[in-house]
């Protein structure tokens, strides 16, 4: 007999997330409601909603719906950065953004085209970056203050932003890439090694064979031995997080090293 609460989450989905004619998959369906339940339940901060071309008010209805056939346990909220969506848990944003800020959680890596290989970024760098996540954070508290809000949603850009690496910040990663983006998108990391970790569970909450994918980057061979114990750090955080929720089960961060002739951020 089918699951009745996978076919209730892919019947919201397919309701009010369509782009055109087609709606989403069965499969994309459940895929989407775990990387939002796994937002929920504290496994990341946020979500970059890329499954078809629907826009904010979609998404919002969809998460509201969401909302009253799952007891997420948390408040939501949906930030639109350009044409950018994501799902944030926004206290748990909140926290990580003050984290970052004060300790330095993140690497960054500049992976500028005129490098000859990736390198650590400068500190002029890093506190401008730090200045834009900065104006993130203040936007954020201001929302997270409201607490008569169970999901809200609101819109912020600047031009001086550069979005990849933003979103690596906000989607929670433990490093992310940087480049002059108002220069160019190209980068040095053409045939440069690179070390991938893929963070998946199972999404035990409709079934024992459903996996999700929650979190997928990479850092370059050159310099993952002085980034390895941050990031040993962040997979034992995570593991940690993940034993206080009930949605996902065999967290399993995994990690190869390959090759690309050509990388696109």
């Amino acid at each position: 007999m089918a699951n009745p609460f996978a076919q209730l989450l892919i019947a919201t989905a397919q309701h009010h997330l369509r782009a055109g004619k087609k709606g989403l998959s069965r499969s994309s369906s459940l895929q989407l409601a775990g990387e939002i339940l796994a937002v929920a339940a504290g496994l990341k901060p946020a979500f970059l909603y890329d499954y078809n071309l629907a826009g904010c008010s979609q998404i919002l209805s969809y998460v509201q719906k969401l909302q009253t056939i799952s007891d997420l346990g948390c408040r939501l909220h949906i930030l639109s950065i350009a044409d950018h969506v994501l799902i944030i848990n926004l206290d748990l944003m909140v926290q990580w953004l003050k984290t970052l800020l004060h300790d330095s959680k993140v690497f960054f890596i500049d992976v500028s085209a005129a490098r000859t290989s990736p390198s650590f970024c400068d500190t002029p760098d890093i506190d401008s970056i730090k200045e834009h996540v900065s104006e993130i954070l203040n936007h954020l508290k201001v929302l997270a203050s409201d607490a008569s809000w169970v999901l809200s949603s609101s819109a912020v850009f600047s031009a001086e932003w550069n979005l990849c690496t933003l979103f690596g910040i906000l989607l929670g990663y433990p490093a992310t890439y940087s480049f002059p983006a108002p220069k160019s998108f190209d980068n040095c990391l053409s045939m440069t090694p690179l070390r991938v970790f893929t963070v998946q569970a199972t999404f035990c909450r409709i079934n024992n064979d459903l996996r999700v994918q929650l979190y997928s980057f990479s850092v370059p061979e050159n310099l993952y031995s002085v980034m390895k114990n941050g990031i040993d750090e962040w997979c034992e955080a995570l593991q940690d997080a993940s034993r206080f929720q009930k949605d996902f089960s065999d967290l399993c961060i995994s990690t190869e090293s390959i090759t690309l002739e050509a990388v696109a951020l």
